[in-house]
């Protein structure tokens, strides 16, 4: 299955963004179809990411791997130093 110009567009999104985070706007300020994000979701293309505590009808997500081979890419973006989205270590005392 290949997604329609309107998931394609939101998931092309994801390429440039740290994580692949997907937006919940357009660049022009337009909200992104729940639809939308929905099919994604359920085609595997997009997957969910946090909660928003503020706004929990708003479902944030992320590109996933078979999202980036729909759209033709194969490798993740490469994440930027101190990456805000990366799991954080733990330190241990030696």
């Amino acid at each position: 299955m290949r997604p329609t110009e309107p998931q394609r567009r939101y998931l092309e999104r994801g390429l440039s963004q740290p994580g692949g985070k997907l937006p919940l706007f357009y660049a022009d300020g337009r909200e992104v179809a729940p639809r939308t994000i929905q099919a994604c979701v359920a085609n595997g293309w997009a997957e969910p990411w946090f909660r928003n505590p503020v706004k929990p009808d708003w479902l944030v997500c992320r590109l996933t791997d078979r999202g980036r081979m729909v759209l033709g890419h194969t490798e993740p973006p490469a994440s930027p130093p101190g990456n805000a989205h990366a799991p954080k270590q733990r330190r241990t005392k030696a």
